[in-house]
């Protein structure tokens, strides 16, 4: 059975790192962007991070500027955002597209993993995917789902 071990992701400076690098700790994916409605909720998913990463948690941005062209064109442009506004310490991967013929292949995997109310299709950025030690996908929470929601389900693989 494939899991997210699976892939290959690009790093901001184009390098390319395996997910296997992660095999064993709890995850959080997100397609992210930085001028969104939702780009606050870059504070919640960091403080999930400090409370957790000592617990294994790693969260995994990856920028997408397929929703109204919402993220910078320069990848040092959106860590330095993530950075400086948000105080971001978790990784931050190079910019991909998540829906389409050229969707990034994590995120097709996510998405035919667990699928969103009517579609699998990411229908806006701060789609979460939280991913257990196994490297499966227990769950997919939408845009507007504040990243403290996802505490409760998040501890439960903690444990």
């Amino acid at each position: 059975m494939k899991t997210i071990y699976d892939f290959q992701v690009k790093l901001p400076n184009g390098e390319e790192k395996s997910l296997q690098e992660y095999e064993g700790r709890p995850l959080i994916i997100v397609n992210t962007a930085s001028k969104c409605g939702f780009t606050p909720q870059f504070k919640g998913l960091q403080t999930l991070y400090d409370t957790y990463k000592d617990h294994g948690l790693e969260i995994l941005g990856f920028p997408c500027s397929q929703f109204n062209n919402q993220e910078y064109d320069q990848i040092e442009k959106t860590t330095e955002f993530c950075q400086v506004n948000y105080g971001v310490t978790f990784p931050i991967f190079a910019k991909v597209e998540v829906n389409g013929s050229n969707a990034d292949p994590l995120f097709k995997f996510l998405k035919e993993q667990k699928t969103g109310i009517l579609s699998s299709r990411i229908k806006w950025n701060f789609t979460k995917f939280l991913v257990n030690r196994d490297g499966q996908v227990m769950k997919r929470y939408a845009p507007a789902i504040d990243p403290s929601s996802i505490q409760a389900d998040l501890v439960k693989l903690l444990s």
